[in-house]
Formats: structure tokens, C-alpha cells, sequence
């Protein structure tokens, strides 16, 4: 499954009331550990269609960032029937972050 890019116009609809899991992504451009992180989660997306993944561009809706509060980058929010469940942050390997959508 391909990564969504999520937004305040389309959050809601594509997390808050999505059927499935979603693993959201906090990141930015300028962010090293968030470039080094992102493979594995594309990985993982390819790996797990049962649940969906989406990425934030904190630079471009900070609101998002700031509602869950996320305060360093990369930060993963794992949500169930809308709401977030878990977080992740900082760089973490694949074996982690398999336990972690779990």
C-alpha cells in the first residue's frame, strides 16, 4: 500500500474515520533521522495492507503536530477506530516498529 499524504483537509477523513488502523508519520524535509526512518516505514506499507499509512509534513500543518503532541521528529501515532493508541518517536528498526503496529 502506497503512503497517503495527510493534511487538515483530509485528516480527518482519511485517519479519524478510517476502517482500519492508520500509522501516521510526523515528519519534515529537513529532518535527517526522518529521512532515515522513512524507508522502513514505506517497507512496512508494502508489508502490512491491513493497515494504511500516512505521512504528515509537520513544516506544512503544524496544527496536526501540535494537536498530538508532537514535540520531536520522527514521531509515529498508531490509530485505532480514530484515535490514537500508540507513538513512536526517534528512529527505530524495523523489528521495533513491527512489535509497535501490533
Amino acid at each position: 500500500m502506497s503512503m497517503m499524504e495527510l493534511n487538515n483537509s483530509n485528516f480527518e477523513e482519511k485517519v479519524k474515520n478510517a476502517d482500519s488502523p492508520v500509522l501516521v508519520d510526523f515528519w519534515a524535509a529537513w529532518c535527517g533521522p526522518c529521512t532515515m526512518l522513512s524507508p522502513i516505514v514505506e517497507q512496512l506499507a508494502e508489508e502490512h495492507p491491513e493497515i494504511a499509512f500516512g505521512k504528515v509534513n509537520v513544516d506544512e500543518a503544524p496544527e496536526l503536530a501540535q494537536q498530538f503532541q508532537v514535540s520531536a521528529i520522527p514521531t509515529l501515532v498508531l490509530f485505532k477506530d480514530g484515535k490514537p493508541v500508540g507513538t513512536s518517536v526517534g528512529v527505530k528498526s524495523k523489528d521495533d516498529l513491527e512489535e509497535f503496529i501490533k
